[in-house]
């Protein structure tokens, strides 16, 4: 693809994350960036979204459709932020608009439509990344590099785990808090997704999984904001534990609930030959912080990755900033679609495999060293 500078951007979907994190994010960038049009079905949330980015973004325009503004308008990339089930249908459109595309997380919720998607961004030449944005924080990047030092020697076994009470339970959240313990919701999908593109970018694809499912917790009371009070009927397993498979000796296992009050278990922990590196749950999802190294025959707590760019990046914010700066020949594509798509497999196939009772093999893949 063509580099593009000074990229004019759109945001699709304007609910409780593109308020909170992606337009905050796009005004700390402006103006090597341009936002065109904030876009939603509710043309009130779209004109809620445009006042909130005026004191940046003073010529936004409000718009139900973004291939609309793209028709009317020079458009070069779209931030795809919608409800999940809308993932597809919304990115296949901007990719047909001619734009370049970053999506929430799950890159579609089927695996046809995810391949639709990686295949349609690759007849175009398209840039198409895939929240979270794991492998593009100076953390993982940082680790990366420790792996491929072969410091750790051969890594063998990863553990991790994102588990707490879900949006339910969490104060300051004003999407729909009952949608995340609906059919299409659920802790894999939104948190154990995570970990897993932590695993896959750190370890490469998984060859079969073994997983078991419950729901734990079938009904809650909601403190978020807003929902406060409110009986919450779980109807998805609330509880998921993951058995990874990468073939070679290699060996994953990833726990993802919203069933957990709190937990001092590591967000994630990797075990080679002669080292093993930790990192704390808290706060999984900024861009650096501390990571224990075990090398040498002892334990080297809060080993500091080298500074981000922005102090306290959190990881949606890191996501933004690297889609500009593809966008604009800065940096290489570190969240691919491809690795968005076997992640998206891995969860799907974790249901079947709870449901049978069996280990399944995974039948998708990306480039791998």
């Amino acid at each position: 693809m063509n580099t593009i500078r000074g990229p004019r951007l759109a945001v699709v979907g304007c609910g409780d994350v593109a308020l909170r994190r992606y337009l905050p994010t796009l005004a700390e960038m402006a103006p090597s960036v341009e936002l065109v049009a904030c876009c939603d079905a509710d043309t009130r949330r779209a004109r809620a979204a445009v006042a909130a980015s005026a004191g940046w973004a003073p010529r936004a325009r409000a718009a139900r459709d973004v291939c609309e503004v793209a028709r009317s308008e020079r458009l070069d990339g779209a931030f795809c932020l919608t409800p999940p089930n809308a993932h597809a249908e919304v990115t296949a459109a901007c990719l047909e608009a001619g734009l370049h595309v970053f999506s929430e997380k799950p890159l579609a919720t089927d695996l046809d439509a995810a391949r639709a998607l990686v295949a349609a961004a690759e007849s175009r030449s398209a840039l198409l990344l895939c929240a979270p944005a794991v492998m593009a924080t100076a953390r993982f990047r940082w680790l990366s590099g420790l792996l491929a030092s072969g410091r750790l020697g051969r890594v063998t076994l990863a553990t991790g785990q994102l588990a707490n009470l879900g949006p339910a339970a969490w104060d300051a959240y004003t999407g729909d808090v009952a949608a995340y313990y609906r059919a299409g919701g659920g802790p894999l999908l939104d948190q154990g997704v995570y970990v897993l593109h932590a695993i896959v970018g750190l370890l490469g694809p998984v060859r079969r999984l073994q997983a078991f499912a419950a729901t734990a917790i079938p009904h809650r009371t909601s403190t978020a904001r807003a929902a406060p009070g409110a009986t919450i009927a779980v109807d998805v397993p609330d509880h998921w534990l993951l058995q990874l498979d990468f073939g070679d000796g290699v060996l994953g296992q990833v726990l993802s609930s919203y069933a957990v009050p709190a937990s001092r278990a590591p967000l994630l922990e990797l075990h080679g030959e002669r080292g093993s590196v930790s990192i704390a749950e808290a706060p999984p999802l900024t861009d650096a912080g501390p990571v224990d190294l075990y090398v040498g025959g002892r334990w080297v707590d809060g080993a500091r990755p080298p500074a981000p760019p922005r102090a306290g990046d959190s990881m949606i914010g890191v996501g933004v900033a690297h889609f500009v700066d593809c966008l604009t020949g800065r940096e290489r594509p570190l969240l691919e679609a491809d690795r968005a798509l076997h992640v998206l497999e891995i969860a799907l196939r974790a249901e079947k495999s709870a449901a049978r009772g069996e280990a399944l093999p995974l039948r998708t893949s990306f480039p791998w060293p």
